[in-house]
């Protein structure tokens, strides 16, 4: 599979149905079943891209987003590239380039809703060329994806049942840092969350939500050679970043 190159604008290309389809706004492709990939589309809709859109327009980024971007600031590297799992509209990828933090950005996300709201400010901020946009499931596709100096993960693993594949997935792309925001492994969040899977099994989709347990995400990724430098939680969410140790 040929790599994505985030200096070059994506080509129009179909190959058979278990590869990739390429496309000018980023990669669409089939979903794997094991994370209902196909039911996205209903959850993150273009209606709650536009709010999400709107709502950074006014407001810029807020809580645990607003978190991993600071952490993020105290680490980046001049002229640094970052790699985004399941940025929505990116506007953590836009608040980063703008502030000069890095100079590059990858999205990659499951549902294809948020593209024609990314498009719109992507280009309303001047930043055509600076963020390539894919559709894929990003532990499928990490093999075929460029490493990048920060790969930022906000709310993305309790999202994703098979975490281990996601954290390794991570581990492969990251060359220097890891910032990810998961929820703390409380009652009343896993309350919560149990809360919001009856809603979905009561819509008849498969989806569902996790509280992956933090010590566990954390002892893999510093098994793959990271330590943790920057920690913050703002309830129920908590925010890490880990570099990619020296040793």
């Amino acid at each position: 599979m040929r790599k994505v190159d985030p200096a070059r604008v994506l080509h129009i290309r179909s190959r058979t149905p278990a590869e990739l389809n390429w496309i000018r706004v980023g990669v669409e492709r089939t979903m794997p079943s094991c994370c209902h990939g196909d039911e996205y589309h209903s959850i993150f809709t273009r209606k709650e891209a536009s709010r999400t859109a709107s709502r950074f327009r006014r407001r810029g980024l807020r809580g645990s987003a607003s978190d991993l971007a600071t952490l993020v600031r105290g680490v980046a590297l001049p002229g640094g590239t970052l790699l985004e799992v399941g940025g929505g509209i990116g506007e953590i990828q836009v608040a980063l380039l703008e502030t000069g933090a890095v100079s590059r950005a990858v999205n990659v996300d499951l549902s294809g809703n948020w593209e024609e709201a990314a498009g719109a400010l992507i280009a309303e901020r001047g930043l055509n060329g600076r963020i390539e946009r894919l559709v894929a499931d990003f532990v499928d596709e990490a093999d075929s994806l460029p490493q990048a100096g920060i790969v930022v993960l906000h709310r993305v693993v309790c999202c994703y049942r098979d975490w281990r594949a996601m954290v390794d997935a991570t581990l492969s792309r990251a060359s220097d840092f890891i910032a990810m925001t998961f929820p703390v492994d409380r009652w009343y969040t896993r309350a919560v969350v149990g809360l919001g899977n009856i809603a979905f099994r009561l819509r008849h989709l498969a989806f569902r939500a996790y509280v992956h347990s933090p010590e566990a995400i954390i002892g893999r990724l510093r098994a793959g050679g990271f330590v943790l430098v920057r920690e913050r939680t703002r309830l129920p969410w908590q925010t890490v970043v880990l570099e990619r140790s020296k040793d």
